[in-house]
């Protein structure tokens, strides 16, 4: 009875879908200071399903969705959310822009399991129980 709510505290898109289509990563590494203009930027967004994301003032981690591999970008803020329709849609805030060589840690880091937009193993230890 009833559809589920998922909580979420990352808010993932792909380019066409609500991720900035300008925000292009081998530009980044090339000269991360352009990457600077992103910030202030307002995301539209559209998630199939009922997802509430962390809200103002809390943060979600911004990642680009690349063929289903996870590429961390920074953080935002979620400033509207509406769930209409079993579909979710809002608008997020870019509030951080990583460093590349820290959002390649990120990346491998936090991405789950064989999902990393990167090749490299994560070395935090883990419990998988």
């Amino acid at each position: 009875m009833g559809t589920a709510v998922e909580f979420k505290d990352t808010l993932r898109l792909a380019k066409g879908c609500g991720f900035p289509l300008e925000l292009d990563l081998e530009q980044h590494i090339a000269n991360p200071e352009k990457s600077r203009r992103f910030l202030g930027h307002r995301i539209r967004f559209e998630a199939e399903g009922k997802v509430v994301y962390n809200h103002s003032p809390a943060r979600v981690f911004l990642v680009e969705d690349v063929e289903s591999r996870w590429l961390y970008w920074g953080n935002g803020v979620v400033v509207e959310q509406a769930i209409k329709g079993g579909v979710t849609r809002g608008v997020c805030l870019i509030t951080k822009i990583y460093d590349p060589e820290f959002q390649r840690h990120m990346t491998v880091e936090e991405s789950p399991v064989g999902k990393s937009y990167f090749n490299d193993t994560p070395k935090s230890l883990l419990d998988v129980d």
